[in-house]
């Protein structure tokens, strides 16, 4: 098991979870986080301090496109191991539908 980020992220960015992580296994692109499924070691921490509730167990995924999603970009983005600022309207994004069409994989893409 592992535990990866999910859609909900996207646009919200909090980054509480970061804090916490005992294994600086977050990842950070320009409007979301990623975890590296490889380094998570399946503690559970992060996922109740993420007020989006975008943090889930892969065991509680449908498919393992988020796991998949989530390598991907861990393996480009840089390492995040500080919680930094979330985006002044993250608020206005959390819970959302559809925020896949406003994903932005590098700086002044996606929107």
């Amino acid at each position: 098991m592992t535990y990866v980020v999910t859609e909900n992220c996207i646009k919200c960015k909090y980054q509480d979870c970061v804090e916490v992580c005992p294994v600086d296994c977050f990842y950070e692109g320009e409007n979301m986080l990623v975890i590296h499924p490889d380094e998570c070691i399946d503690c559970g921490v992060c996922e109740p301090e993420c007020p989006a509730e975008a943090i889930v167990a892969d065991d509680k995924l449908e498919d393992d496109s988020w796991v998949e999603f989530n390598t991907k970009y861990a393996e480009s983005w840089p390492n995040i191991t500080e919680k930094g600022e979330p985006p002044a309207d993250a608020k206005d994004w959390d819970g959302k539908e559809g925020k896949m069409a406003h994903f932005s994989p590098e700086p002044g893409e996606g929107d």
